[in-house]
Parts: structure tokens; C-alpha cells; sequence
């Protein structure tokens, strides 16, 4: 059976007391459990405080086969800031503007720029697949979306993992496979009615909203808004177009990071639960788990967490 752990951000501390408290022990710098397997639902780094010792932790359950992983968005964007642009001299896949680095500078410092030991996260972070179709379950990121995955197919391989040539076309926005790539790893946008716009906390216009996608009852693009609570006003409270959602089958429990929730873990759906709620918040967060036992229906007492 199956320990998810949601966005850990560098959070060591945590991680390991998580680790604790569900029964794995340290042994030869690998955390074990007797008869549970950890899958990590990516974003290791960027925020936290011991970055390198969470990369260290995770990868050496994954190769030592206690624990699975997919990539998150600050993977994907930490390996293509790494990659330089082969049709732009002296750029790389990631811009290194000022907003970039910003967001990346904690980690970058703390494994050393170009360092061997940041090469070698860098290797093993292309190693992670989009998501995983387990026989029970299914792990993605941020957006379980079949239409997106078709178009991202001919890119991956048959465990989900990227193909070496497929980074410079999944880092050209107004590509589909960009927009596809987008969805799994940042979650579903979608765009507001013709006309129509808001502005978010520093005043910069915006088109397009961060959506609800796994909600059954969101009938309007409010409904559907992730949002800050006092933004939502700003938002049209206008029907979405009929087939604008993905819908979710039902036919194994998922599970997503990705969402900064807070409050009591519990299911998102009965077969949907998302697991980051927060630990790299500013003032409080959890580090939290799902621990599945084979269930369909998920249950809010097998959330497992610790405080930041």
C-alpha cells in the first residue's frame, strides 16, 4: 500500500518527523517501511530551508525503490532553467529574469549554481514522470486531463517520464504541448468571457482564471475561480461553456499538490484528494499524506499530517 506525501518545498524537518510518525526509520541514508511505499507528488524545492537534504531524502527512496514520484512544476522549472536554448544563444529554456530568479534563488543557493551536485538534481528531476496510472490509482501534479495527455503522448515516454528532445517544444507557450504541459503541472486555466477581466493583488490585469476543475457543482466562472477570497467579487458570475471542464471518471482515486490549502486535510471529491496544504506558507502550513489502503472512496481519517 501506498504513503502520499504532498509539496514539501524544502522542508527536511518536516518531512522526516512525517516520515516518523507513519512508521518508516532511517536505515543506510534511506527511509524504509516494512510493508508501505512512499509516492511523492513532486515540488521539492524552491522556498524552504534545507532543499538539498529533501532532494537527498526522496531520491534515495525512488532509486532504492521505497518510494515512486511525479514532477511538479518547480522540477520542470528548475530543469529548464538549467537548459540552454538551443536557437537562442546565450538564453536558456527558462528565461533568467529578475521574476525567475527571484522564485528559484533559494534553491540555487543553496545547491550551488552549476554545481555537480546541481547537475546531478537536474538528471534525476528529467527522470520524473508526468503521472502515474497505478492499478489502483492515479497520481498527477496538478491536473488529471486525458485530452491533454493524448497531445502530450507523442513526447513521453511509456512510463510517463519526458523525452530528451521533447523540452525546448513543451517550453514554447502557444504550443499545445506547452498548454498541455501547463495544465498537469500549474492546473487547469481557462479563459473569461469576451470582454471581461479582473485585476489581481498588484493590479495587473488578468484574462484568465486558475480553476476548481475537480468540482461537480461549479456552475459559473466564480464557482470555478481559485482566487483570493477578496478578489472573488472581481470575477463574473456568468455560466461557463457546456465541455470547458475536464470532468474527473471516477474509476480510481487520484491525487494532486499543487493548491496551498489550509485548514483539516480532507477529500477534495470522493475520489479526488489534493495534498498540499501549505507547508511553505509564511506563518503555518502542514506537511500532509494520504495513507490509501485499496479504497475507492476516500476517507478523511487516512489523512496523516504534521505543523510546520
Amino acid at each position: 500500500m501506498y504513503d502520499l506525501i504532498g509539496d514539501i518545498h524544502g522542508h527536511a524537518d518536516e518531512l522526516k518527523a512525517l516520515l516518523t510518525k507513519m512508521g518508516y526509520r532511517q536505515e543506510q541514508e534511506c527511509w524504509r517501511h516494512s510493508q508501505r511505499q512512499v509516492i511523492f507528488l513532486g515540488d521539492f524545492v524552491d522556498r524552504g530551508p534545507r532543499q538539498v537534504e529533501t532532494v537527498a531524502i526522496a531520491r534515495a527512496m525512488v532509486e532504492q525503490g521505497r518510494a515512486l514520484a511525479v514532477m511538479g512544476n518547480h522540477e520542470f522549472n528548475a530543469v529548464a532553467w538549467a537548459i540552454p536554448h538551443t536557437q537562442r544563444p546565450g538564453n536558456y529554456l527558462r528565461p533568467h529574469n529578475t521574476k525567475n530568479r527571484s522564485q528559484h534563488r533559494a534553491y540555487l543557493e543553496q545547491v550551488g549554481e552549476g554545481s555537480p551536485l546541481h547537475r546531478e538534481h537536474i538528471a534525476w528531476f528529467k527522470t520524473l514522470p508526468l503521472y502515474l496510472e497505478l492499478p489502483g490509482l492515479r497520481v498527477v501534479h496538478a491536473c488529471w486531463h486525458p485530452q491533454h495527455m493524448a497531445v502530450l503522448a507523442p513526447w513521453l515516454e511509456r512510463q510517463g517520464c519526458m523525452l530528451p528532445d521533447a523540452w525546448v517544444t513543451l517550453t514554447i507557450p502557444g504550443t499545445a504541448a506547452f498548454a498541455a504541459a501547463e495544465t498537469l503541472l500549474k492546473g487547469l486555466e481557462i479563459e473569461l468571457p469576451e470582454g471581461r477581466l479582473f485585476h489581481d493583488k498588484d493590479n495587473h490585469p488578468r484574462r484568465h482564471i486558475r480553476t476548481r476543475w475537480w468540482s461537480n457543482q461549479a456552475r459559473t466562472y466564480r464557482d470555478l475561480a481559485l482566487v483570493p477570497a477578496e478578489m472573488m467579487e472581481r470575477i463574473p458570475h456568468e455560466s461557463v461553456p457546456v465541455g470547458i471542464l475536464p470532468g474527473y471518471d471516477g474509476q480510481k482515486p487520484l491525487f494532486v499538490g499543487h493548491y496551498w490549502l489550509n485548514g483539516t486535510p480532507a477529500p477534495l471529491t470522493e475520489h479526488i484528494a489534493c495534498l498540499d496544504y501549505s507547508v511553505a506558507a509564511k506563518h503555518s502550513g502542514k506537511l500532509c499524506a494520504y495513507r490509501w489502503q485499496g479504497e475507492h472512496r476516500l476517507q478523511a481519517e487516512h489523512f496523516c499530517w504534521v505543523e510546520r
